[in-house]
């Protein structure tokens, strides 16, 4: 951007000072703060201040001295520059000041408007009932105020009545931006809304959002009508903005040319005192419906362009296509009712259509192609075709109407013999080609009625020269097909006796039939055992494919060459729409042909296995008959193989089995060479089997086995052998552990070999180090032979430890493998800590070494699953071909599970990505070696905070004690749940919580928030016979409850004081701070002193705080006399069991369960310098006479009953308690009956159950 400024002002410069010195320099300065001051897009100024001061010491001069010529040149200098045309620098000599603006519209008459508006509005209702309205200016908001009732009377209520509408903009070149919402709220529904645009303003730098009006005089346009926005080349400004804005509300199709790419508003403001004047775009949209405008500078993105001058005519023929649109959609519905073959596919056809959108459809090809991509979607059938029917043009089906078609006249059979034979030579091509192959050739089907005549001839000319052939070609590429009532006789010739009929289903007789009646066969049935190949190509087409389709299903033949045309023949042709110039048609499929899986074709043409050009798919097809005449053998071999080798001998009885089975159902026909048999089998396998690892390859030279035969024992130089150990094994210190890394796991005589030297030179620096990371992310196996030994430097000398045991399918034994008692070195403890690193390809050897020291538990194994390999794999020849099978031929048992582990491969500890191990390792060594402080941390912050001395040191102590059991320890939130489960107390609890984790502090609502808070969280209510009810779930703050005093009493307290009994709901309350209790209680007792409630002691603070009731309260008391219920569960804990103090004092009835027995408010302790807190319980109420507490025992009701029980419970206690008071002479004012220490209910004032007593701590 520098560059472009720096040679704008340079030409400025030079050009405002050339020779006749008319301009100065000074102008310069005028165009840039004209810019600044106007350009909407100011974003794209930037530098430019500093390319001024750089263009002003410029000493150049560029010798224009044409005004004209000079504007011409500062302009394309401008537009280059800022990359905008609407940036035009212009000379006008004559013009002595800026264009005064147009009279003011309230200087003109109304008369006068009026004729100003007649002349760029223009409407007509066209033919069919389409409203047209044609604006060449968008008039301002003044002027639609003050004639909009003459503009509604004389044009809009004329086009209300009209069916579609057609605005045309093509002559608009711009308008008022006020005059946008008016445009856009006529045609927008008036029941919501919408915020269309943001126009930004430069000279005020403001923005203004547009949103459509929520009432307009008149009538608006149904929202369920068309409207098509016609524009062209000269439409611009505002106007481009509304088309835009209708096309992105889905109101309106664009239709015409692309729209000039113009600026809201321009201004020719004149540079300084001089004759060169600057059009400037002053305002832009922000983009209308939210999104980025898509019109400045690229113009509108139209639904179908076309020359302006015919999209009057394109506009017409889209609204003609709507129009249609319900019809054609329910004659689409209506058309397979009758006549689809696919019956139980008609449901989901009848509705989905119905809820398309089809706002952007355009053309009729719009049309058609979104009505086959929505049959396709419903039906899953590519038959089903929507396609246009062009005049003359006559059904693609044998039938236009729903009744079956009338029979195919057959064509005419000669009399004579001779003719007759000549007739059929002349239609078949039979040969015998080298090898014994069968060749048939011939182009088309003919009817049943004709075959029946001539098939004597047929038999003697045709079939018995191919009956005792080997193999059979039969050529179709060439063949149109045309009546397939021959294909179900055709199939029965190659039907095998093993194999069922084949149907077909006709929907128009609703006829299923059979096929394959051997009685009515006239010769002999070359049957399904013999090689066959069918040759297709893009001709190939209705009867024939449907006859290629079948025989490749059915296993009976191999398909080579093209894939088929697709064309059906027994189609329905249901009309959709008729016109004169055409109209839309349905062709819908009414016969069906199933092969004895139930599957059928769907047309769109039939895929052959083998793809070559017609022209030389019968020199392919020779070759895969060639191949075809040893598939047999290497399947079997196959299986044969699998039997004999595979580590699971049940899993590869089952598999051979089936293998076997499917080579029988010809299964194994579509493999046409040695690779896609490979293919196939190995897919196969794998399936049947379960096992990835079993596969076949071709493979012309002879393969390697992976596990190699052990190399003959050698000896190594010094130099080869510190090679071969830096070769193999990598090491690397990293803080608190050593990096051990190597790549493949040698055979054992080799360590051996190697043993001394790589103790000194390897293992010696890690032996010592207080964790070992061993990597094999990039270990992908080799010998298993080295494993054991391994394994033994990580254990003790004994006892001996089962690594896992091995079953060798060749020698049908399971050794069992241990360590070793004996290594040549020291062993690495098995107290330190050990990871194993691993990846998706750490394979076989790699893997039980990982998953072995993880059965054990001796490591902790960090990274990504692994695939799963095997301890030895076989490579096996199928005879003397070029195929290999691999498998498994050991199968690894674990000595924890029994199980085998070595097909799923190895699940890591913690999974990670293989690029994150490393660094995980090390954080949980780093974690391991903090667990002590820890420990030692959380136990003294116990013993010194805990309510109860005593407790917290006893807790202390027990977390001292448990050292050895967070060895296993992988992260901060399993220590956390650790130290929370062995602590033993529920109250005591540790969480993790993440640096990044977002703790918002408490914000204090305003009035009116903590007005609808109040109302949500306090639930009043009166019941019957006068009886409060008042539920909340938690308890507040006291100094924020203060502050809300007036608000609780005015929103909560009002409403149920002056009830003659209360219920308080405390079932689902979980506690809170208790400071609030005070205040709670003294609403429930007599004004007079202060009232003793409880003391807390606080163990941090050593001291004891009491709680005393208010003397002074908002609102009133609630009289002492009257009856008071409160409601428990066994979820009541907290702040809400030091409530039940009301029941000490005798002043409430206790009704429910045994409250859950929480504590006081605990405090929320960091533990050193992880992300671990512990909440302690710190304090506890000493202010029970004997001593008792709720604390970690709970509350025990009067009354014990189910929670959901307690509500019902205590109305009938009050009902009771308060019909038998107002029914005793002479008593009135508030009554005593279910008080603590008042007559009560049952008489007794002790907790009882359903009438029994029940004892525990008040």
């Amino acid at each position: 951007m520098m560059r472009e400024w720096t040679l704008l002002f340079s030409t400025l410069l030079c050009g405002l000072a050339g020779p006749t010195h008319l301009f100065q320099p000074s102008l310069v300065l005028d165009i840039a703060k004209i810019l600044l001051d106007n350009y909407c897009f100011p974003e794209n100024l930037m530098g430019m201040q500093e390319t001024i001061e750089q263009a002003t010491k410029s000493s150049e001069i560029l010798g224009i001295s044409d005004p004209q010529t000079l504007a011409h040149v500062l302009t394309a200098g401008v537009q280059s520059s800022l990359n905008d045309s609407h940036l035009v620098i212009s000379y006008e000599p004559n013009a002595l000041m800026v264009p005064q603006q147009a009279p003011a519209l309230t200087n003109l008459t109304q008369d006068k408007l009026l004729a100003r508006l007649q002349k760029v509005i223009h409407h007509d209702v066209l033919e069919g009932n389409v409203g047209y309205l044609r604006v060449d200016d968008i008039p301002s908001q003044e002027m639609v105020s003050k004639l909009g009732g003459v503009l509604v009377a004389n044009i809009w209520r004329k086009l209300m009545g009209t069916s579609a509408l057609v605005l045309d903009l093509r002559h608009c070149t711009g308008g008022h931006v006020s005059g946008i919402p008016y445009a856009i709220s006529y045609l927008h529904p008036g029941n919501t809304v919408l915020h269309v645009d943001t126009i930004y303003d430069r000279p005020s730098n403001t923005t203004t959002e547009i949103w459509t009006l929520p009432q307009v005089l008149g009538e608006r346009y149904s929202a369920d009508k068309d409207v098509v926005v016609l524009t062209s080349s000269h439409t611009g400004g505002v106007t481009e903005d509304i088309a835009y804005i209708l096309k992105q509300m889905r109101r309106a199709v664009v239709v015409g040319e692309r729209t000039v790419g113009g600026a809201l508003n321009l201004e020719k403001l004149r540079i300084g005192q001089s004759h060169i004047f600057l059009t400037v775009p002053v305002s832009r949209s922000l983009g209308p419906l939210g999104g980025v405008s898509q019109t400045e500078g690229s113009g509108v993105l139209l639904c179908l362009g076309t020359p302006a001058e015919q999209a009057l005519d394109k506009a017409l023929a889209i609204l003609t296509l709507l129009r249609a649109l319900p019809g054609v959609l329910r004659r689409l519905q209506e058309a397979p009712q009758d006549s689809y073959t696919l019956v139980d596919r008609v449901p989901a056809l009848l509705y989905p259509l119905a809820s398309m959108d089809f706002a952007a459809i355009v053309s009729e090809e719009d049309l058609i192609t979104k009505l086959y991509a929505g049959l396709l979607a419903v039906s899953e059938d590519p038959r089903l075709m929507v396609w246009a029917v062009r005049p003359k043009e006559t059904s693609s089906g044998p039938e236009t109407g729903k009744c079956p078609p009338p029979p195919e006249s057959a064509p005419e059979v000669p009399e004579d013999e001779v003719a007759r034979q000549a007739l059929v030579d002349s239609v078949f091509q039979v040969s015998v080609l080298v090898g014994h192959v069968g060749y048939l050739h011939f182009d088309r089907f003919a009817d049943a009625s004709v075959l029946g005549v001539l098939s004597p001839y047929i038999l003697h000319q045709v079939w018995e020269p191919l009956q005792d052939t080997e193999h059979l070609i039969m050529d179709l590429h060439q063949n149109s097909g045309k009546p397939s009532s021959t294909v179900p006789l055709m199939l029965s010739y190659f039907q095998g006796p093993e194999v069922g009929p084949v149907h077909t289903y006709d929907r128009r007789t609703n006829v299923t039939q059979e096929h394959f009646s051997h009685t009515e066969l006239l010769g002999w049935l070359y049957g399904s055992q013999r090689g066959m190949c069918l040759l297709t190509s893009h001709l190939t087409a209705t009867a024939a494919e449907e006859l290629a389709f079948l025989m490749q299903s059915l296993g009976w033949a191999t398909l080579v060459g093209e894939i088929t045309a697709g064309r059906l023949l027994d189609t329905h042709t249901a009309p959709l729409q008729e016109t004169a110039e055409g109209g839309l048609a349905l062709t819908v499929p009414v016969l069906t042909f199933l092969d004895n899986h139930g599957e059928c074709w769907l047309g769109g043409g039939v895929v052959p296995d083998t793809f070559v050009l017609a022209e030389e798919a019968l020199d392919r097809a020779q070759e895969v008959l060639e191949f075809h005449c040893s598939l047999a053998a290497l399947v079997e071999d196959t299986a044969r193989l699998l039997e004999a080798h595979f580590a699971w001998p049940e899993v590869a009885r089952k598999t051979a089995d089936l293998l076997q089975a499917k080579l029988a159902q010809r299964a194994y026909r579509t493999a046409v060479d040695l690779d896609s048999l490979a293919s196939q089998l190995t897919a196969d396998l794998q399936e049947m089997s379960g096992d990835h690892r079993l596969l076949v390859f071709h493979s012309p030279g002879e393969p390697a086995t992976q596990e190699l035969p052990p190399p003959p024992h050698a000896v190594f130089s010094s130099e080869e052998l510190s090679y071969l150990i830096e070769a193999l094994f990598k090491t690397e210190e990293l803080p608190g552990q050593l990096h051990l890394r190597f790549d493949a796991m040698t055979e054992l005589e080799t360590v051996k070999a190697i043993g001394p030297q790589l103790v000194q030179l390897v293992w010696q620096g890690l032996v010592d180090t207080a964790g070992l990371v061993v990597d094999l992310r990039y270990n992908p196996g080799s010998y298993s032979t080295a494993v054991p030994l391994i394994c033994s430097y990580f254990f003790d000398a004994e006892p001996r430890q089962h690594l896992y045991s091995v079953f060798d399918r060749v020698t049908l034994r399971v050794p069992e493998v241990w360590t070793l008692s004996q290594v040549a070195g020291q062993r690495y403890g098995p107290d330190k800590d050990l990871y194993i690193l691993m990846n998706h390809t750490s394979g076989s050897v790699a893997e039980a070494f990982a998953c072995t020291m993880q059965d054990l538990q001796r490591a902790t194994v960090i990274g990504e699953p692994t695939a799963g390999g095997a301890l030895s794999v076989g490579i096996y020849q199928m005879g003397s071909s070029p195929l290999y099978a691999s498998m498994p031929t050991q199968m690894a048992l674990s000595a924890s599970r029994g199980g085998a582990w070595d097909l799923a491969g190895v699940e890591p500890d913690i999974t990670v990505p293989m690029t994150e191990a490393l660094s995980r390792a090390q954080a949980i060594v780093a974690l391991r070696a903090k667990v002590p402080t820890v420990l030692q941390t959380t136990g003294k912050l116990v013993a010194d905070n805990y309510a109860s001395p005593e407790l917290g040191a006893k807790i202390a102590t027990k977390l001292s004690h448990l050292q050895g059991l967070y060895s296993r320890v992988t992260s901060e939130e399993d220590l956390a749940e650790m130290l929370e489960m062995l602590s033993g107390d529920p109250h005591l609890k540790t969480a993790h919580i993440p640096e990044d984790a977002k703790i918002v502090p408490m914000q204090i609502p305003s009035a009116d928030v903590f007005e609808d808070l109040i109302k949500f969280s306090f639930h009043t209510n009166v019941l019957e016979d006068n009886i409060g009810y008042l539920r909340f779930d938690m308890f507040g703050d006291s100094e924020l409850l203060t502050q809300v005093s007036e608000l609780l009493v005015e929103h909560v307290w009002k409403k149920i004081v002056h009830t003659d009994a209360m219920v308080i709901d405390m079932r689902f309350n979980i506690g809170g701070p208790t400071s609030s209790l005070s205040a709670l209680c003294s609403y429930f007792l007599e004004e007079g002193p202060p009232i003793l409630l409880d003391k807390i002691y606080s163990r941090p603070n050593d001291s004891i705080t009491e709680l005393w009731t208010h003397t002074q309260h908002a609102g009133e008391r609630y009289v002492s006399k009257k009856n008071v219920v409160i409601l428990t569960s066994g979820v009541t804990a907290g702040a809400v069991e030091e409530f039940f103090i009301m029941k000490r004092l005798g002043q409430a009835l206790v009704i429910g369960e045994v409250a859950s027995g929480g504590c006081q408010p605990p405090q929320t302790y960091h533990v050193d310098d992880t992300h671990l807190h512990i909440t302690i319980p710190t304090a506890h109420s000493v202010g029970a006479a004997d001593g008792s507490s709720w604390e970690g025992v709970g509350v025990v009701p009067h009354v014990v009953v189910p929670a959901e029980a307690a509500l019902t419970r205590a109305r009938e206690m009050l009902q009771h308690t308060l019909r038998k008071v107002q029914g005793s002479p002479g008593k009135g004012g508030p009554q005593e009956g279910l008080r603590g220490q008042r007559p009560r209910v049952g008489g007794t004032s002790r907790p009882h159950t359903n009438g029994t007593q029940a004892c525990g701590p008040a």
